[in-house]
């Protein structure tokens, strides 16, 4: 691979291995072990792996190499870590360098299952977490210690889309000895900076926009050598929660179109929250790509686009929030996000339904709020399907 190319065609080729056939599209290596010549041959490769030789799947497998690889250097780190879900890739890159008695900041606005391993799993084993408002770099700097360990944010918070600012909080992290891992799937891949602008660790779950078509759970976590082979890696081969052959040929095949996919989103996202900001059934319209977010010119900085993924509030509660999730007819109702179709969530039932009544407040999960991320489908018939649904509130 040439260094000099650009993100579009790393996204290609990147990583490619051909077999003695020279297949044009990746091979499958769908097999869970690898034969050795002689019990000699076996013996070495248990005492050092070669950059090209495998062991078993849980360790390591050419299939989901490729994609490491390829995600790697898209991402322009020095290192990958495939694995079977988001939230693996999550709750290891941060279990695999806690222990009790570390202490982690994070951010206040989270994904619910990233709050329950922040909130319950670690806390249960002895790791203190303080949390913070992620847009306050004031509240930052007063809570990261000389002894603080780690720091963790969504660059871009589900579902509210506050956006925290990833250099301004990895000076703050870094100037106490901190590492700052960063869940970067709003950004996506498309518009990530973060390794540029400061992170140690990027994490996304490539069952959004790198998959996007609703096929496979995955995800990945990227970083220096020393922290993916180092830190991550044995925790997450001893522990089970590395990716498989088949879901990283699927993700391969993701990356060939993520960018532009995710550019057709953002330009729809962009059309229809500037359509929908004033509508007299709603109470707010929330994209980071407005000027009236409160965050837009960190935005521009930070992503250059403001992501495929807009929140809406309705004035009449959970009540009108249903009947317009029922009355749509291009979107369908998922939990998922960053796939070819579009779908509506409610956050304040389903996503973030565990959370105190208290929290969805603090958060700004409102019981009219909808997240809606955007498809593939043609904006003028998501436009006037959302205008339809509108009417029927």
């Amino acid at each position: 691979m040439s260094n000099d190319w650009q993100s579009r065609t790393k996204a290609v080729h990147a990583g490619s291995r051909r077999s003695q056939y020279g297949e044009v599209s990746e091979a499958i290596y769908l097999t869970q072990g690898f034969v050795y010549e002689t019990a000699e041959h076996a013996e070495a490769r248990f005492e050092s792996i070669g950059p090209d030789e495998f062991i078993y799947a849980r360790y390591g497998n050419p299939t989901v190499a490729m994609f490491e690889e390829r995600i790697a250097a898209l991402e322009g780190a020095e290192d990958a870590f495939a694995t079977a879900s988001g939230m693996a890739a999550v709750s290891g890159a941060l279990t695999s360098m806690l222990r009790a008695g570390d202490h982690v900041v994070s951010a206040r606005a989270l994904f619910g299952s990233c709050l329950y391993i922040l909130e319950e799993v670690l806390a249960r084993f002895g790791v203190e977490v303080t949390f913070v408002d992620g847009a306050d770099l004031a509240e930052w700097e007063a809570a990261i210690r000389p002894d603080t360990k780690a720091v963790f944010f969504e660059s871009v918070s589900n579902p509210t889309l506050q956006v925290v600012d990833i250099e301004a909080v990895c000076k703050l992290a870094h100037a106490r000895g901190a590492l700052v891992l960063v869940d970067n799937v709003f950004a996506t891949p498309v518009y990530s900076r973060a390794i540029e602008q400061g992170a140690d660790v990027v994490i996304y779950s490539a069952t959004k926009h790198i998959d996007g078509q609703g096929r496979a759970l995955g995800g990945v976590v990227l970083g220096s050598r020393d922290f993916i082979r180092g830190t991550l890696e044995p925790y997450m081969k001893h522990t089970g929660g590395s990716m498989s052959p088949f879901t990283a040929w699927i993700m391969l095949k993701g990356l060939e179109t993520m960018s532009l996919r995710v550019r057709a989103q953002c330009a729809s996202a962009q059309e229809l929250a500037e359509s929908l900001e004033g509508h007299p059934q709603l109470a707010k319209v929330l994209y980071p790509g407005l000027e009236s977010h409160a965050q837009h010119d960190l935005v521009q900085r930070q992503m250059g686009a403001g992501g495929t993924v807009l929140a809406f509030e309705l004035k009449g509660g959970k009540e009108a929030a249903f009947r317009f999730l029922n009355a749509c007819k291009v979107g369908i109702i998922s939990n998922n996000l960053g796939d070819a179709k579009t779908i509506m969530t409610h956050p304040a039932t389903t996503t973030h339904q565990r959370l105190p009544q208290d929290q969805k407040e603090l958060l700004g999960i409102a019981p009219g709020l909808v997240r809606f991320s955007v498809g593939l489908e043609d904006v003028a018939d998501l436009k006037a399907d959302i205008l339809q649904a509108l009417e029927q509130v």
